[in-house]
Formats: C-alpha cells, structure tokens, sequence
C-alpha cells in the first residue's frame, strides 16, 4: 500500500508500504497532468508500429511477456505479498490466472478480430459486405489495488492483444506491483518502442488526468462512486468506458445441494484475500432444510482460518486502512439489528486484520446486505423456498457475480439472477476460465472482460460494402431511379417480407 510524502510545493511521491508491518517498501514520483499527457503522447506515437506487427507478431510479443513474468515469479509473487499483503500461495495464483488470459488474449485475437463476410442480402446482392475491426489507439487502465494483477491484466492484455497501446494507472495501494507488470513487458520486447505499455503513478488527480489526457477508451475498475466520476468526465470528450465497480455477490444453497461442499466454498469465497474480492462472497442464502447443518459446518471451517503475514496465515491484512471502519461498521449494524454473530463478531476487528465473521439471520435492510464490505465477513440467511431465496438475491442494486448449490436445479436456479456470471456448485470457477466474458451491470459497471466479448471491447467495428458490379436498370442510390424502378420494388416487397402470418 502507499502513503504520500511531500517533497516540495509542486512534488510529490508515493511511498509504498508493507500493510502488515507498515515497513517502506519503495518510493515512486507521482504523474502530474504534463506527465500524463506525455505518457499518452508516447503511447500514440507508438501505436501504429504495434498495430502493424499484426496478430502473429503481437501474439509472440504478449507470450514472450508472459515467459518473463513466470522466470520472475518468485520475485513477484515476493512483491505482491509485500505490497498487497496476500500470502505467497494465493500471490502464486494471481499471476497463475493472469498468465491464464494473457496467453487466451494472444491466441485467439486474431480468429475473433478477424474481418467477417456478411450477407448482402437479395435487395443488395451486386455488393459484397464485411466487418473489419480497427484498435481504438490508446487505452487508459485504471487498476484496483485488490488483485493488481489479475483484474487489470483483463483490460490490458486483451487491449495490447486487439492492437491498442496501454497507458496504465496502478492502484495507489499496489503501485510497485503495476511497475513490475510493465518493465517486465519492456524487458521481454526490448525491440519495441517505448509507449506500447507504460505506467503513471499517482492518486486519483493521476487518474483524473488519465481520463482527460486523450485516450480512446478508459478501462476502471474501483468502486461505484469512483466510476462514476470517471463516466462524467468522460463524457465531456465522448471517451469511452469499460467499468467494473463492485459486487454484493450472493450464494443460494439448495435443498439438494451438497452442503459440505458448499460450506467449504463460501468459507474461502468469503474470507480468501481478506474478503477483498469483488465476486467473492458476501450474502448467502440457504433453503432452512439444510440451515443449521451449513452453519455448522461453515463455522467450523473458518473457526480454523486465521489471519496473518507468516507463512501459515490463510490470508492477509487489510490492504487498505479505511475499509477496516467499513467493516466494523457493517457489523456493528447487523448485531443492532438483530442479527447474531456465530463466529467472531465487533472484537475480530484489529488494527490490521481482521478475523473470520459469520452473521445469520441479518436484517436485509442492514449496511452488512445492501452494501459491499469488502472484508472476511458473511451473512447467512434462511430461507424457506428457492424463489424467496431468488428473490432475495436479486435485490441489489449491484449486478456481478454469483454462485448456487444445487444437485439437480443449479443452472436452472442460476439463469433466473440478475448477474453478469454465475457458479455453479463452486465460487468464482468463471474467473478462472478465460473464455468466459466477465463484468455486471447497474452498480457494478458497464461492458465486460475477458473472452470474445473482453477482445471487442477494445476495437471498433468497420462495415465495408463493395459494389461489384451495377445492375442495369436498377439505380436505387442515385437520382437516377425512375418509376419503373420503383414499380419492380413495390411488387418485390410484398413478396420478401409481406407473406409472414
């Protein structure tokens, strides 16, 4: 994580921090809007060189980046664990995933970008049509400090990938960890130019300036609040947005549904990275058949999961300081009104972390229902049918992920929630597979990562229609059409389109 230290008037750094220890870690000069502009700058100018390597070159660019981060890894995994708090196990995983996409980015761009053929149709059947896809250009990344690599990973190698250059923004919490990503694409690709991916540091005035700086398209991810502020002043240039703002992800446990199983997924979904993890768990919804034997089991679980920076520990501190009041807050108003704490409770609250909380029965109009946590707590509430249980778990004004246990009814329970994915019998399995979009809507964002979707968010369609040949008589575009022409279209339509009951 990251503080601020003042130089002068006009300077400043960042000073990256251990979040267990608060040890300094490393100090990074902060991009003011000159910065910025010249970061992007770079990045134009590097843009047509990427874009004419073309798909093979690219590809073998992206997998020469991904064979650096993985002789790196200890390293890195080294650096996350230091600046995110995470253990080395789970550091491992993340970059696990992120090589994960990187190399499916790399691999399929060119099928799924490649120019289509598209029917004419009888009326247009002298002209061949096809949709071509172009890169935006530039593409600004804004990164969440919770899995600094993996999440912004899915913007940008899947922009790098369609043949967009890459201005990137680390979270402030996790700024040594987006500097690593970037250096280790230079030193992969030395024959590159400078700008095909380069990263400023800062808060959110850097980011603010990203926004303005002159990018064809903004990738965030951070909360609602936030995302929204960047869509307003986007709008100002017409700039598109890719958002991903955040999640108060539910599980329903069926009647049916292997309930240790169950017990054991959302223990981890709910408590792994400190509960920091937007499609993670955080409201759970259980058929009163099963109730007690899920509680039970889940308590018994995590009475076992314990917090720490050691090596044993499941997972880490509090990555950032002010979500630790959140949390206590969240708590603190689900025991007021009139939910009960099964497993630790206010006083699991430390200075740092923060140990496992299961709250049952919570009312649904507490902070700990309506709004993201973000830290290793879980409410559990019964519920007496799979409809109440959907129903509750649509009531959200956010709209990512989701996951259900369920024997015989799981994608049947899974296609009536109104979210971007869904797990089947396991949490977070769409993370990772990479062919498979991700993103939500309403409070958590607009348009999607990852898969076909991820790779057409980052370029433009092109429609070209090529006249082969003129039909003789028929001058429907020009003011050369006569009556004669428009006789033969009055008795071909009814014929194409007029004879459907």
């Amino acid at each position: 994580m990251t503080t601020t230290e003042k130089i002068t008037d006009k300077e400043a750094v960042l000073t990256s921090v251990d979040p267990a220890t608060g040890a300094t870690l490393a100090t990074y000069p902060i991009a003011d809007d000159e910065a910025v502009r010249a970061a992007v700058a770079k990045a134009r100018a590097a843009a047509p060189a990427w874009e004419q390597l073309g798909f093979d070159e690219r590809r073998k660019a992206l997998l020469r980046w991904s064979s650096k981060l993985v002789a790196k890894s200890d390293e890195f995994c080294e650096l996350i664990h230091a600046e995110n708090g995470k253990p080395l196990d789970d550091a491992f995983l993340e970059l696990m995933l992120a090589l994960e996409h990187i190399a499916w980015a790399a691999k399929h761009a060119k099928k799924v970008l490649a120019p289509q053929k598209v029917p004419s149709g009888p009326m247009m059947s002298n002209f061949s049509a096809r949709i071509e896809y172009r890169p935006l250009g530039v593409i600004g990344v804004i990164g969440p400090w919770n899995y600094p690599v993996y999440t912004p990973n899915g913007s940008i190698a899947y922009a790098l990938a369609a043949g967009n250059t890459v201005v990137f923004k680390p979270s402030e919490y996790s700024t040594g960890i987006g500097n690593f990503l970037a250096e280790a694409f230079a030193e992969a690709n030395p024959q590159l130019p400078e700008g095909v991916f380069r990263t400023v540091n800062g808060y959110g005035a850097t980011g603010a300036a990203l926004v303005k700086a002159g990018v064809d398209k903004v990738a965030f991810t951070g909360s609602p609040g936030t995302g929204r502020k960047i869509m307003a002043a986007a709008a100002d240039t017409l700039t598109p947005v890719l958002l991903e703002c955040g999640g108060k992800d539910p599980v329903i446990v069926a009647a049916d549904a292997d309930v240790s199983a169950a017990a054991d997924a959302v223990a981890w979904g709910a408590t792994s990275n400190s509960g920091q993890t937007c499609a993670g768990v955080e409201r759970v919804y259980v058929d009163k058949s099963v109730r007690d034997e899920f509680v039970t089991e889940l308590t018994r679980i995590l009475t076992d999961v314990k917090p720490g920076s050691d090596k044993n520990a499941h997972y880490g501190p509090m990555t950032m300081p002010s979500q630790i009041a959140i949390v206590k807050r969240h708590i603190e108003d689900a025991l007021a009104r009139g939910g009960k704490a099964v497993l630790g409770g206010v006083e699991s609250v430390k200075e740092r972390f923060i140990e496992p909380v299961v709250l049952v029965d919570v009312d649904e109009d507490s902070a700990a229902v309506k709004e993201e946590t973000f830290g290793p707590t879980v409410t559990v509430t019964t519920v007496n049918s799979i409809d109440e249980a959907i129903e509750l778990a649509n009531n959200t004004t956010y709209g990512l992920a989701s996951a259900v246990y369920s024997k015989s009814r799981g994608v049947e329970i899974a296609r009536r929630l109104k979210v971007g994915a869904t797990s089947v019998n396991s949490v977070l399995g769409f993370a990772a597979i990479p062919g498979l979009p991700f993103g939500g809507s309403a409070d958590s964002g607009i348009g999607r990562i990852h898969g076909e979707p991820g790779l057409r968010e980052f370029v433009r369609p092109h429609s070209i229609a090529v006249q082969r040949f003129a039909i003789p008589g028929m001058a429907l575009l020009s003011y050369r059409r006569t009556q004669a022409n428009m006789k033969m279209l009055r008795k071909m339509v009814p014929l194409l389109h007029g004879r459907h009951k």
